[in-house]
C-alpha cells in the first residue's frame, strides 16, 4: 500500500478544474486572463500530516519566484512532503512536485513529479504544450484540452474560483491531465464550517472530491478539502478517511500572503 502520509498531502491538489473561473476576454492576446487575488510570488504555506495524534510528516507549498518559458511569465510552485526522522523507520517519504503556472492565464506549462517513498520511486515530467495541444511527457506524446492542468496547477487555479454562489451539494465539473491520461472528476460544495488547527481559527468553505473509476485516489476513501472563506481560499485542513482510520493535514505556518487572512478569527 503507498504511503499515506503521501496521499494526503498529494490531496491538497486532489480537485483540479479547468472551468468555472473569473476568465477575461482579450482579443489581443492568445491566450485567456484570469483575475487572481489568492496568491502571489513569496507565498508558502506549511503543514503536519498525522495519522491519529502522531505527526508523520510535513508538507510545504510555496511560490517562490517567477521563471520565463514558453515566452511567457509563469509562477514556480513547489510541493514538498517529507517524512519526520521519527517516522523514517517506518516509511520514509520524500516527494517533490513542481509546476511552471502561466501568470496571467494560470495555466500550467510544465510538470514535475519526483517521489521517494519506501523502496518506491518514481520521476515523471511534461510540457504542456497549451497551443498546439499536446502533452509531452517522459513517457510519450498525448493529446490534451486547452488549459488542461496538473494536479498542482488546479489547485492554485481553484483558488481564485468564486464559491459564493453555489449550494450546498453542487458539483464542479474537473478534468486534470496525469501520467497520460486526462481524468474527468467532481468537487462537491459542502457548505462552511469554522475549524482551529495550529495557525489558528478560521471561516471555511468545505469541498469534497468526488473520485470517479479511472481516477486518481481510487479506492483510498473520502477526501474533505477545507479552504478559507475569503479572496486567498488558502487550504487550512485536509482530512482522507481510509480503511486504517483517518488522516489529517493540518496548517500550521503561513508567510508571504498575496493580501489580508480575513477568514481568521483568532
Amino acid at each position: 500500500m503507498r504511503s499515506k502520509i503521501a496521499i494526503v498531502s498529494f490531496c491538497l491538489f486532489a480537485f483540479p478544474l479547468i472551468v468555472f473561473g473569473k476568465v477575461k476576454k482579450d482579443e489581443k492576446s492568445e491566450f485567456r486572463k484570469i483575475d487572481n487575488k489568492a496568491f502571489n510570488v513569496g507565498e508558502k504555506l506549511t503543514f503536519d500530516v498525522k495519522y491519529g495524534f502522531v505527526t508523520a510528516g510535513v508538507a510545504v507549498m510555496a511560490v517562490p519566484r517567477i521563471r520565463r518559458i514558453s515566452g511567457r511569465n509563469a509562477f514556480n510552485i513547489t510541493f514538498d512532503v517529507n517524512s519526520v526522522p521519527s517516522f523514517d523507520w517506518i516509511y520514509k517519504v520524500r516527494d517533490h512536485y513542481e509546476t511552471y503556472l502561466d501568470v496571467e492565464g494560470l495555466f500550467p506549462w510544465r510538470f514535475e513529479q519526483h517521489i521517494r517513498e519506501g523502496s518506491y520511486s518514481r520521476d515523471f515530467s511534461a510540457f504542456f504544450d497549451q497551443r498546439n495541444g499536446k502533452a509531452k511527457t517522459t513517457g510519450g506524446e498525448y493529446k490534451i484540452p486547452k488549459y488542461v492542468n496538473d494536479i498542482v496547477s488546479a489547485f492554485y487555479y481553484a483558488r481564485t474560483l468564486d464559491y459564493s454562489k453555489l449550494r450546498v451539494g453542487d458539483l464542479i465539473h474537473l478534468q486534470n491531465f496525469y501520467k497520460d491520461t486526462v481524468y474527468d472528476l467532481d468537487v462537491k460544495y459542502l457548505g462552511k464550517e469554522r475549524v482551529s488547527v495550529p495557525a489558528g481559527t478560521f471561516n471555511c468553505i468545505v469541498v469534497e472530491p468526488i473520485i470517479k473509476k479511472g481516477g486518481l485516489f481510487k479506492s483510498e476513501g473520502s477526501i474533505y478539502i477545507w479552504l478559507t472563506d475569503d479572496e486567498l481560499k488558502i487550504p487550512v485542513k485536509v482530512k482522507t478517511k481510509v480503511v486504517v482510520g483517518a488522516i489529517d493535514a493540518v496548517l500550521t505556518k503561513y508567510e508571504g500572503l498575496a493580501g489580508p487572512l480575513k477568514s481568521k478569527v483568532n
